[in-house]
């Protein structure tokens, strides 16, 4: 595996439970705070989905 799978698995992992946070307190997913948790969840699971790459020394 290369270090772009798990940037893009990062990406989309992180994406989507941050934009599926506000359904948690009733927001519909087309709110404001659904699409800055999207972006806000997609910079955490790329940063995440790098620190696991480098963690496994691949």
């Amino acid at each position: 595996m290369n270090q772009k799978t798990f940037i893009w698995g990062g990406l989309f992992i992180g994406s989507t439970v941050g934009g599926m946070l506000p359904s948690l307190w009733g927001s519909n997913m087309m709110s404001m705070s659904s699409v800055i948790l999207t972006a806000v969840g997609g910079i955490l699971g790329i940063w995440i989905g790098l620190k696991l790459f480098s963690g496994l020394g691949l």
